[in-house]
């Protein structure tokens, strides 16, 4: 089957373009660019760095631009499907959705709507099995942007480790954050996996702090290595 893949640049959307390629064709990934930097549907982090990362994986990338309103984003979303369905044939949709049923309930109904399957393959797996699996998996994961209580800029831009997920669980203990940032406790960004011809490196970088326990890294510069 021919598939499309929402994607964010973050772990769970690689991750499951990762897991659903092992059956079906990927014939293009989605990226939606919101200029809303608190979108209810979207990842906003660095989200440019989707292009290197299709190149890599030699994947077409499809983007569309949102202005990021409530609900309003979803007609973009509804666009940006029909023009994968008439560039690349494809017949079903590919989401890296953990827990938000919010975002579940209403990329289905569109793809409902379009007479596409839609595919989940993280839908309610253990958040430490999922994050251990993606490091076991050779995936390199950074942290892009913060926003729990208990994490602070020092897990910005360094590899993500078992013994990191670790101390996520010792922090989800105290503090009750989602160990897979799926409550946006936390971004992430792949900068290398099984997928990848080649890794990201990340050459122009800056943190910007807004409190101890909420910040972000902004990439400038990026580009493709061996």
């Amino acid at each position: 089957m021919k598939l499309g893949v929402l994607f964010s640049s973050g772990k769970d959307s690689c991750y499951a373009t990762y897991l659903m390629k092992k059956k079906h064709e990927i014939s293009c990934l989605i990226t939606i660019k919101s200029k809303n930097p608190d979108s209810f549907m979207f990842h906003t982090a660095n989200i440019d760095i989707t292009k290197l990362q299709a190149k890599s994986m030699q994947i077409p990338l499809i983007t569309q631009i949102t202005k990021g309103k409530k609900e309003e984003e979803l007609k973009d979303l509804e666009k940006a499907i029909k023009k994968a369905i008439k560039k690349y044939k494809i017949q079903g949709i590919v989401t890296g959705a953990l827990f938000s049923n919010y975002q579940k309930q209403r990329i289905e109904k569109i793809a409902k709507k379009l007479d596409l399957k839609t595919f989940s393959p993280l839908w309610h797996k253990d958040q430490e099995k999922e994050l251990k699996e993606i490091i076991n998996n050779k995936f390199e994961i950074i942290f892009s942007q913060i926003a729990g209580e208990g994490l602070d800029p020092s897990w910005l831009k360094r590899k993500i480790t078992n013994k990191d997920i670790e101390n996520l669980k010792k922090i989800n203990k105290k503090n009750k954050i989602n160990i897979a940032g799926e409550g946006g406790e936390y971004e992430s960004l792949v900068l290398d996996c099984p997928l990848f011809k080649k890794k990201i490196k990340i050459l122009k970088s800056k943190i910007i702090i807004d409190s101890p326990y909420s910040a972000k890294l902004i990439i400038t510069k990026a580009k493709l290595i061996d």
